[in-house]
């Protein structure tokens, strides 16, 4: 049996189908998007009349292997990853991430899992290694099989809302920089509220937000849950504000460093490890719910591995928290290739005095450092901003964290200095990559890291990626004409 075959037969997938074509007539919903995400974090894939849903579950739909790379070319011309005589991967719809959309309840959409074409000479039905949600499922599976512990991450977007010019250009944020006024947030009232409510009708438990301190920069948070369905909420999350920005006619920005001399846009991880614990279902006030069980369900309950053990210390993360920790610090240089992903990320990093992490260092409500104990029991990963894609991210902080259980790293004494004042005290720090190849290098060099981007995923990430850095320095800029244009004789 291929992977494919297995992944169409796994135990429960007939009923849910099943539950699926009931949900289909009951909400009146005529087509479907059957979506799965390329390397960037993009959502792409195939719609279809919802008359044929069991055909496409059953079978799936194709598309060419480059979609997972945006059906993108390099500067050469070449198509990243795959040419056009690769054969085309099989999307098979996973029915439990069936969901209404509230802005046309005649669609849903459903996540995809990605394999090798059936007629492939090579490994034909096999998981499709660039597929970067089908992989987090894998890993993140392995290391549950392994350590006995899942995952549980909640994710802190931020962004900003844009005000297009008589042009439809970007023309400044729709609301003054001020961080935390209420009056700010106001006026992004009408904006925010549609958010929340297209949300929490595709299962996102809303919980708080703030007016940040850029221009138009809001941060709306959901509650935490497992990593999958946190990285697919996040995905969601993103298509929604996309819509909510088409209605209001102003622009959804989450590149991260728009405006210089303010703050750019983070997308901070809290993070921690469970045994045990079991899904409940949160309605949300959706009767009946417009999606299935899953999309609503939350895991509660169970073990935290991070939890200090009072016996040993009131503050510090116990030993499995430790371990982890320490090896988020081994790998953090690689990791910053994957949550600083783009040449803007870095601009974050240059634009001091803004609270991004610059150097690898841990402490507890410490943001001078890459990574910081936030509350008990839990741990934010800083090093990560609003063009993340989630599913690689947490990809690799899992083959960090098996690593650092596995080889039963320390981390050292946390921090808990300003870190440029403990730097001017003789401390020696290591400093984040700060450019997207210095982040690249640093990643090529991390087989650990590597791995969590197996086979074809890490080739379509570093060609896209060494192409986009290429991209870049082979670009005459503004303050390049500015800098030079006149500087001699």
């Amino acid at each position: 049996m291929t992977d494919l075959e297995a992944h169409v037969a796994r135990e429960g997938r007939d009923e849910m189908v099943r539950q699926v074509r009931q949900m289909i007539d009951e909400l009146g919903i005529t087509y479907i998007y059957y979506q799965f995400v390329s390397v960037t974090g993009r959502i792409v894939g195939k719609g279809a009349p919802a008359d044929h849903w069991e055909q496409f579950a059953e079978r799936g739909f194709q598309l060419v292997y480059g979609s997972t790379a945006n059906l993108f070319t390099d500067r050469a011309g070449n198509y990243i990853g795959y040419g056009p005589e690769a054969s085309e991967l099989v999307g098979i719809p996973d029915p439990e991430t069936f969901a209404q959309l509230p802005w046309d309840k005649r669609v849903a959409r459903v996540f995809c899992t990605c394999f090798r074409n059936r007629e492939e000479r090579d490994n034909p039905g096999a998981h499709l290694t660039s597929d970067c949600r089908g992989n987090l499922r894998i890993i993140h599976q392995e290391f549950q099989d392994k350590h006995g512990l899942q995952l549980r991450n909640g994710a802190e977007p931020e962004m900003m809302w844009l005000k297009r010019d008589d042009d439809g250009k970007p023309n400044g944020g729709v609301t003054k920089p001020n961080c935390y006024h209420i009056d700010q947030f106001e006026e992004l009232r009408p904006i925010f509220m549609q958010v929340i409510e297209y949300a929490q009708a595709m299962g996102l438990d809303m919980i708080q937000g703030d007016h940040e301190d850029a221009p138009g920069q809001l941060e709306l948070n959901w509650m935490f849950d497992d990593a999958l369905r946190t990285a697919d909420r996040l995905t969601t999350y993103r298509q929604i504000c996309a819509q909510v920005a088409r209605e209001h006619g102003v622009i959804a920005c989450f590149m991260s460093k728009p405006f210089v001399g303010v703050s750019a846009s983070g997308c901070h991880y809290n993070i921690s490890l469970w045994r045990g614990g079991e899904d409940r279902i949160n309605d949300l006030h959706q009767s009946p719910l417009p999606g299935m069980e899953d999309v609503f369900s939350y895991v509660k309950g169970g073990e935290n591995l991070f939890m200090p053990d009072p016996a040993l210390d009131e503050r510090k993360p116990g030993p499995i928290g430790l371990n982890c920790v320490a090896g988020v610090m081994e790998h953090i240089q690689a990791l910053t290739a994957i949550g600083s992903s783009t040449v803007n990320s870095y601009r974050r990093l240059w634009d001091t005095g803004f609270w991004a992490p610059v150097f690898a260092d841990w402490g507890y409500q410490n943001r001078t450092c890459g990574l910081r104990i936030s509350a008990p029991g839990r741990f934010e990963y800083r090093s990560v901003d609003s063009m993340v894609n989630p599913y690689l991210l947490a990809t690799g902080l899992l083959k960090a964290f098996d690593d650092g259980i596995g080889r039963d790293l320390d981390p050292g004494e946390p921090e808990e200095r300003n870190i440029y004042q403990a730097m001017e005290a003789g401390k020696e720090v290591t400093r984040l990559p700060m450019t997207l190849g210095e982040a690249l290098d640093a990643l090529a060099a991390d087989e650990v890291i590597k791995s969590a981007m197996p086979n074809e995923m890490y080739q379509v990430f570093e060609h896209y990626k060494r192409d986009e850095w290429a991209r870049y320095n082979a670009t005459v800029t503004e303050w390049d004409v500015e800098t030079y244009l006149d500087c001699l004789p």
